[in-house]
């Protein structure tokens, strides 16, 4: 059995826009029109190969182990040559009107789909941890006024164009492997749309639609990070001709906040303990996006240690809930000592006998160096 991957020089996991666009390139290059007839077997051959691969029951068979062409006889047909794809190869398009192709396709529409806009907005960590509701400025294509999207001056119409007869195609003869055969092809004066537009509208050149900038409100929900874009289905550009809107994309830049680091939906700030109060203990007061909020410094607190506040994080995007709040204590020793101050210092150094202390080494898993460690591990996660 003929190995028409081989043939076609694909693999046999190949896509089917793979296999398509090798035996094009093929065609192409094989055809006796390009390469004589010295080409015309092999070019056989590709045509044969595609006319199985390129069709999903077929190259199932062929998987199986069963050569559909030598199953049904196909090979000796003219079938088995995938006719309508070297028409569009080499012609542009369908062999409509001729003897293998059907009756020619209808004139293009000139409605198009207007193009999707993509602009950008700026939002503060507080606005992406709750969402926020923002203007912005874009520039966008609107249905023409004056003409209201047809394309022509007030008062006229298209007029159906002359050459094609409003077909919007023509036919020509090309040469091919079995001769000459009639072709269709898009009609070189109105573009394949069928009729002209002798008056264009002056206000927008005949393209149906003019420019104007708008002011967009965006609903930004909460959990947005730079990079977010925020779809608007139907609020992009309006299409050529009175065609469709496309779409409005929002992509957020989220801006960092002075005190407060965001790690996805969590956020973490850092709070200055002065070192007496880290050995007694004591309740202090942080500014968060909430409000002020409590924070518990237990006696005996170190450098490096942590209070979660929980659910006072980042809303959590198309989810519920938010994240956490973690705030990390910064024990503070004093430079500033009064005499006053550093002869009480003394005394309790004196008291807790560390007037001489002796350095120790912190096990591991343990000590400031290891909270630091583990702190910044955290970040990097």
């Amino acid at each position: 059995m003929k190995d028409y991957y081989a043939v076609l020089g694909v693999p046999r996991d190949a896509s089917e826009t793979e296999i398509k666009k090798a035996y094009r390139k093929l065609a192409r290059e094989l055809h006796p029109d390009v390469a004589g007839s010295a080409g015309e077997e092999r070019f056989k051959e590709v045509a044969a190969a595609y006319d199985v691969l390129g069709h999903a029951d077929k190259r199932a068979q062929y998987d199986r182990g069963v050569d559909p062409r030598s199953a049904s006889g196909a090979g000796a047909g003219p079938q088995g040559f995938g006719f309508e794809d070297i028409f569009e190869t080499f012609f542009g398009g369908g062999g409509g009107g001729g003897p293998f192709g059907g009756a020619p396709r209808g004139p293009a529409s000139r409605t198009q789909r207007g193009g999707d806009t993509l602009v950008q907005a700026e939002v503060s960590l507080r606005e992406a941890v709750f969402g926020v509701s923002r203007e912005v400025l874009v520039d966008l294509a609107d249905v023409c006024g004056t003409c209201h999207g047809s394309c022509c001056a007030p008062g006229t119409s298209p007029t159906s164009c002359r050459q094609c007869n409003g077909t919007g195609s023509v036919q020509r003869v090309a040469r091919s492997l079995l001769g000459q055969v009639m072709t269709t092809a898009p009609c070189p004066t109105c573009g394949g749309y069928g009729s002209t537009i002798d008056h264009p509208c002056g206000e927008c050149s005949g393209q149906g639609r003019t420019h104007s900038r708008h002011t967009v409100k965006v609903d930004i929900p909460a959990g947005v990070a730079t990079g977010t874009r925020i779809r608007m289905t139907g609020a992009g550009d309006a299409g050529v001709a009175g065609g469709p809107k496309g779409d409005l994309y929002i992509e957020i830049r989220e801006k960092a906040d002075p005190v407060i680091e965001r790690r996805g939906d969590d956020l973490h700030c850092t709070l200055e303990v002065p070192m007496t109060a880290a050995a007694l203990g004591t309740v202090l007061s942080v500014d968060t996006f909430d409000g002020p909020q409590d924070v518990d410094v237990r006696p005996g607190t170190h450098s490096g240690s942590t209070v979660r506040l929980k659910g006072l994080g980042v809303g959590r995007l198309q989810r519920s809930g938010r994240g956490d709040l973690h705030v990390h204590l910064d024990v503070v020793t004093p430079t500033d000592l009064t005499d006053e101050q550093a002869e009480l210092l003394r005394r309790l150094a004196t008291l807790r006998d560390e007037e001489t202390p002796d350095g120790r080494l912190a096990p591991i898993g343990g000590g400031v160096f290891s909270r630091l460690k583990d702190a910044f591990m955290g970040r990097e996660r």
